[in-house]
């Protein structure tokens, strides 16, 4: 009978679902770090909500430890490599979570509107200030949302019953999908000038960190109310208090902050905003659906076989991972690499492979090619739930096969369709690392690093030399140079730029600035 131990506080159904599955749950928590690492090497399963922290050691310790699931979504007390390098599959419940979420951000938005917070402190002071409060309906407002994944798309759904308009910036969100869900899709800068509430859902990357900043919230509509219950660091908050300070917005509602447990903050001691910490998850009927849930998946798991919602790469055997381990890092990095460059509004994605890896088992490299285009903008992707999210976003996936290579032993192929145009990335193995072999339909062979710059120009003298100043001015160091171009002289050219460090905004807008050169922009590995 297999072994699990439930070292956080759960709902006592989760216990009763083991049960009824024929696998062992011991009830043990509060345990300290000593005491954890003591009898960890009994269970094959460990379900834990945020108290527990899965570090290496406690993985070392684990030697029959398969699976390690999370009654939530974070998972920032696993230590994720660790546990995939031990070959320990670690879940997560993304969506048990999400009616309350999105019922949070619904609420924020009623308290700011009437200003709630104010008023509830004046009158428990015994002030009577009836006039002072002047609120705003809802009811025929615009609300602008930033993001629609699972989460945005109930609070859409909500909104439109309170009667009001909605419209909605997210460039992974397909036409079709907007249009059944009864949204307008518009860029950011439309939302901005346009919302009367403008509320997040979008998770926390280099794309979306101060998506609201001190230059973007100005653009705002005079008397907008911001809402964030998704990620803290998606807005600017010293921005946001100023430019309430000064009347500008009207107020915001905020669940999540940057720097959390928060004890200070701009934001705090302005009575236009109502702030609460970090409660989007906190219902009784949210805590009983994670726990729920993590029990079925650690069960169906251990007695199927099954996976659901893996957030690590660990989703298939031990001998296929060793094989499929190159190909995989080749497959997140090619998927990263053609996310980041094709801003949005992908429609369909082809994935060819070629060679070697044709003959192995490519489902769990699509999952990742999947997951690396589309974690720039969408909240809870992960290897698992990737084609999901694809086909909820009416984004057609196709795959092709062919065991005969031509210039390469591997070649995959990823292919994205976005308003009306074909972007061609493809990748190879060389010394069983992934590299670069074609960016936008150009040959370029280049190793993936860290940081690196993408830049498209026209295919003209004195690129090289005006990124290096620029580069060089901003204290960025070249690790290395990769070029490429089409057949046709003077026609149009990428270059692609490992670096030493970070590019800041102003220096990328800088090198957009160039002469010739068409598009700039930061890749991150």
């Amino acid at each position: 009978m297999p072994k699990v131990l439930i070292s956080d506080k759960l709902s006592a159904q989760a216990k009763e679902i083991f049960d009824k599955n024929g696998v062992q749950a011991d009830v043990k928590t509060g345990l300290t770090p000593e005491q954890l690492l003591e009898i960890i090497g009994d269970y094959d399963g460990l379900a834990i909500r945020s108290a527990t922290k899965v570090s290496k050691a406690v993985l070392e310790k684990a030697t029959k430890l398969k699976v390690v699931g999370r009654a939530g979504i974070g998972v920032d007390n696993v230590d994720i490599p660790s546990a995939t390098a031990k070959g320990v599959i670690v879940m997560n419940t993304p969506f048990g979570n999400s009616i309350t979420t999105a019922e949070h951000a619904i609420a924020l938005m009623f308290a700011t509107a009437r200003q709630l917070g104010a008023a509830s402190a004046s009158t428990h002071a015994g002030k009577w200030e009836k006039n002072k409060f002047m609120g705003s309906e809802l009811a025929f407002k615009t609300l602008g949302l930033i993001g629609c994944g699972n989460i945005g798309s109930i609070v859409a759904d909500r909104a439109q019953g309170l009667k009001m308009k909605v419209v909605v910036y997210d460039p992974y969100l397909s036409d079709e999908k907007a249009k059944d869900l009864n949204l307008e899709k518009v860029s950011l800068e439309d939302l901005l000038k346009r919302a009367d509430f403008i509320s997040l859902h979008t998770p926390l990357n280099d794309s979306t960190r101060n998506i609201l900043s001190k230059d973007t919230l100005p653009k705002t509509k005079k008397g907008v109310y911001i809402i964030n219950c998704a990620r803290g660091g998606l807005v600017d908050e010293a921005a946001l208090a100023e430019l309430i300070k000064s009347g500008h917005i009207a107020g915001a509602g905020f669940d999540v902050f940057e720097t959390e447990p928060a004890t200070t903050n701009p934001l705090f001691g302005l009575e236009q905003v109502v702030c609460t910490p970090h409660l989007g998850a906190s219902t009784a009927e949210a805590q009983e659906n994670v726990a729920v849930q993590v029990a079925e998946q650690i069960c169906d798991f251990l007695t199927k076989g099954s996976i659901t919602n893996a957030v690590n790469v660990a989703s298939v055997s031990a001998e296929d991972a060793a094989k499929l381990n190159p190909y995989l890092k080749l497959g997140e990095s090619l998927g990263k690499l053609a996310g980041q460059i094709v801003e949005g509004g992908i429609n369909k994605i082809t994935l060819e492979y070629e060679g070697t890896v044709a003959a192995l088992n490519t489902k769990p490299i699509t999952s990742i090619i999947l997951k690396g285009i589309l974690e720039n903008f969408v909240e809870t992707v992960n290897m698992v739930n990737a084609p999901v999210v694809a086909k909820e976003r009416d984004i057609k996936v196709t795959e092709s096969k062919n065991s005969s290579a031509s210039h390469y032993e591997t070649l995959v192929t990823v292919t994205l369709e976005a308003g009306g145009q074909k972007f061609v990335f493809k990748g190879t193995i060389f010394n069983s690392e992934p590299r670069i072999a074609q960016v936008g339909g150009m040959n370029l062979e280049a190793s993936f690093s860290p940081t690196m710059l993408y830049i498209e120009n026209e295919d003209k003298p004195g690129l090289i030399g005006g990124i290096g100043k620029i580069l060089g001015d901003n204290k960025v160091n070249i690790a290395n140079f990769h070029l490429g171009r089409n057949d046709k002289k003077s026609g149009q050219a990428v270059a692609l730029v490992a670096v030493d460090n970070d590019v800041s905004a102003e220096t990328v807008k800088k090198l957009a600035e160039l002469p010739n050169v068409l598009k700039a922009k930061a890749l991150k590995f």
